[in-house]
């Protein structure tokens, strides 16, 4: 019998199948944005087990195990390794239909050379197996073998940049940048953290104590300008939605002092700001030639018991419903009126916005660049089939789906590079269907360059970040 993971996975017709071997497979990955830990590249670090690399941080297997009954020392707790494998492997025949089923079983064959079926009865061989092969397993090997051409991955303004020159100077073939992520100098709502979050960042810039909602703004500058020093070309903002309320300088300056001084910000006062200081970093984006990234519709730490015991980023969010259309619109404008609009990727949690999306994008069109503000690609709880043919849907029918810039991680693991071939193999089934369908032409060097360029080529030109000379 056929291996569940095989050649022609998820490949339904022979116009797919050629799509996806001919065009997509061998193409380098490029990861415009992803939340794995530089420390671990720049160490190229060996993971101690299978847990480690396949468990650890993973909040998507952590929501399955604990919808299973796991407890939580299973998860994030002290358990033992094995005992957090076996929780997993016990847990995988009741994620059937949720595509981490399918995720695992592809970062299994792909990583370890693994094809048995996930369960109790084989998690002790899986265990040997994928432990044996971790032994001469590095984290260079891992990109060299997935052929990775570019990762940048997400940074806050405070954090310091010394992993990355360990990186640069590791003679890696994969090139590695930091982008910028400034989600926290947002906070004046909250004081208690915001104010000791200024004083980390003043270091990491070298500068003094903060003092002034100047001394902030020159802060945050010198630290844009680092990064762009380390070959920055991307920023990223995770937000509920965009800012779009009008706000004067000195009315920032007002709502900063206050925040300084431990009030915190009414929800008003706090869109206002986050405002004026949005459209100052769209503007230091602009004048430098990044792109930047719009992440909007999380609804984040919904369970706060779970948020104080365990913190963030462990697996207690969701899909916001917030309502995106009109300051997305505002923020946007704002920055195209003045011709400091940079390029611009704007992902959507809710699969409701698609449509608005795809439509925002082809508002803001201006000739400059081609695909200049970019419907992004499938994200969090919309990277998988279903949800990429929508979001690939939206965008064919709303804009121009030969010029989008493709698939990313978004993960914490070095396993998730399977995710890239698992969205070319649905790109590929998507219009290798269409092709027998007469609903395109079938002409497989015409729909094949496009596969080309949305797998790799439309990024590497929209993002412009220097690559190995031999990709």
């Amino acid at each position: 019998m056929r291996p569940f993971i095989h050649d022609d996975f998820l490949l339904q017709t022979d116009a797919a199948r050629d799509l996806y071997h001919t065009f997509a497979k061998a193409e380098p990955i490029y990861d415009y944005h992803c939340h794995l830990p530089p420390a671990q590249i720049a160490d190229n670090h060996l993971f101690a087990n299978l847990s480690e690399i396949w468990l650890g941080g993973d909040h998507y297997k952590w929501r399955l195990m604990r919808a299973n009954g796991m407890d939580e020392r299973l998860c994030t707790g002290d358990a033992s390794p094995w005992d957090k494998h076996a929780a997993w492997c016990a847990t995988v025949p009741y994620t059937l239909r949720n595509p981490l089923y399918q995720w695992s079983h592809l970062e299994l064959v792909r990583y370890f050379g693994i094809d048995a079926v996930i369960s109790p009865a084989t998690a002790r061989e899986i265990w040997e197996k994928a432990n044996a092969r971790l032994a001469n397993l590095r984290v260079h090997d891992i990109l060299a073998a997935n052929n990775v051409a570019v990762i940048c991955t997400t940074d806050d303004p405070a954090d310091s940049l010394a992993t990355h020159e360990r990186i640069r100077k590791s003679g890696l073939k994969t090139r590695v940048y930091p982008a910028f992520r400034p989600d926290k100098v947002f906070n004046v709502h909250q004081p208690a953290t915001f104010n000791p979050y200024l004083e980390k960042l003043a270091g990491a810039a070298g500068a003094g104590t903060i003092r002034s909602f100047d001394g902030f703004l020159a802060t945050l500058k010198k630290r844009h300008d680092d990064f762009h020093t380390f070959g920055c070309r991307l920023s990223d903002h995770g937000l509920d939605m965009a800012f779009g309320e009008p706000c004067t300088g000195a009315e920032a300056r007002a709502i900063f002092d206050a925040a300084r001084d431990g009030r915190a910000a009414t929800p008003d006062e706090h869109a206002r700001y986050s405002t004026y200081l949005m459209l100052e970093l769209g503007r230091w984006d602009a004048a430098r030639g990044w792109t930047k990234q719009l992440h909007l519709g999380a609804l984040r730490s919904a369970n706060t018991r779970l948020l104080r015991r365990l913190g963030p980023d462990t697996g207690f969010d969701s899909i916001g419903d917030f309502p995106q259309a009109r300051a997305l619109a505002r923020y946007l404008d704002a920055l195209d009126s003045t011709g400091e609009l940079p390029r611009t990727v704007i992902y959507n949690a809710n699969p409701a916005d698609n449509y608005v999306f795809a439509t925002m994008a082809g508002n803001f069109q201006d000739g400059t660049v081609a695909g200049k503000v970019q419907f992004g690609s499938g994200w969090w709880f919309l990277d998988q089939k279903e949800a990429m043919e929508w979001q690939l849907n939206a965008l064919s029918n709303n804009g121009l789906l030969r010029r989008f810039v493709g698939m990313l991680t978004d993960s914490r693991s070095f396993l998730s590079y399977t995710r890239h071939e698992y969205f070319r193999r649905v790109l590929c089934n998507l219009l290798g269907g269409e092709m027998e369908r007469g609903e395109m032409p079938a002409d497989r060097e015409l729909i094949g360059a496009m596969v080309r360029e949305i797998c790799f080529g439309n990024a590497r030109d929209y993002f412009r970040l220097e690559l190995d000379p031999a990709i």
